[in-house]
């Protein structure tokens, strides 16, 4: 158990108290094997585009306040709806992880943080491959840190957040790493080249067991090796990313077609390096030299698709 930060109980009135919970992109994906529990043994590439859902957390209104501290979540933003429909704030991520967080301090300092709220603005779809869920508990869990445990060793919020989900301690990180075992095993890479990704959904949730369970065979082969000296160039990259796969591109077109489309028209582009799916989809992505090039084919796409959500993000 951990003390709260000295001095007066956080109000989380300050503006470092929000976070941007950057989309994950899984820029190969191989499936290698499946353990005795049945997760997934997985290999893969991920990067984290400036785009994604945000957190902050806000006092709690002085009338009723709750006698937890979490006073629980208000949801905006354009999938705060879908997000409602798959569950609601009753059993999300975000939730669990700021429980999971509370649950550290010594019961006095518990005790002493002043009632608050997260806010959660649902910019990212829902149930989308890119570990929206994942990121926004990843993005609470580093928000309380700050405010009320800043000496919580890293070691131990990344166990908070393995047990929130495989996907939570590359979010934690938020760098571009190599992963492995179901997620937990996290190789960051010195930096990639600069570029920008379009990210492309046709509003199609797609429900990663559906897409597992559709797979063909669960031992496939492990990433090609870095090349030495890591990624000079973006061709490099690409080059490398072309040798490699996503093993549930194949499956998740049979559980959601609509993903084909997408690719197509991605693949099918000017200035595009490389079209893939992301995790277990229905969300894709392209690779482009620069922020101007991807900010010109979102619109493109946009205009032509204007049901579909589309964004243009650099990474960096």
């Amino acid at each position: 158990m951990t003390p709260a930060c000295g001095g007066n109980p956080p109000q989380f009135t300050t503006p470092d108290l929000a976070r941007l919970a950057r989309a994950k992109v899984n820029y190969a994906l191989h499936v290698t094997g499946r353990r005795e529990d049945g997760y997934h043994l997985i290999e893969s590439l991920v990067a984290f585009p400036r785009v994604g859902d945000k957190v902050a957390l806000v006092p709690a209104g002085e009338a009723g306040a709750p006698r937890s501290p979490l006073g629980g979540m208000a949801l905006s933003g354009r999938f705060s709806d879908a997000l409602e429909a798959a569950g609601g704030a009753a059993d999300n991520l975000v939730l669990r992880a700021a429980e999971a967080l509370l649950a550290t301090l010594e019961t006095g300092a518990r005790e002493a943080v002043r009632p608050f709220l997260i806010r959660l603005e649902k910019n990212l779809p829902v149930a989308a491959g890119i570990g929206g869920g994942s990121a926004d508990a990843a993005a609470t869990l580093l928000l309380l840190r700050d405010a009320l445990s800043p000496t919580l060793p890293d070691e131990t919020l990344l166990s908070l957040g393995e047990r929130l989900g495989a996907d939570v301690p590359m979010c934690i990180s938020g760098r571009p790493a190599l992963v492995a075992g179901i997620g937990e095993r996290i190789a960051p890479l010195p930096g990639l080249p600069a570029h920008a990704l379009v990210l492309v959904n046709p509003g199609v949730p797609v429900a990663t067991p559906a897409v597992f369970s559709s797979l063909a065979r669960r031992d496939n082969p492990p990433l090609p090796s870095l090349p030495q000296g890591g990624f000079a160039t973006l061709g490099d990259l690409c080059g490398w990313c072309r040798q490699a796969r996503n093993d549930l591109e194949t499956p998740a077109l049979r559980v959601a077609p609509q993903i084909a489309g997408v690719l197509e028209r991605l693949a099918d582009a000017d200035g595009v390096h490389l079209a893939r799916m992301s995790g277990s989809g229905a969300t894709c992505f392209a690779i482009l030299d620069n922020l101007d090039q991807a900010t010109r084919l979102a619109r493109d796409i946009s205009r032509d698709q204007p049901d579909w959500w589309v964004v243009a993000a650099p990474v960096d």
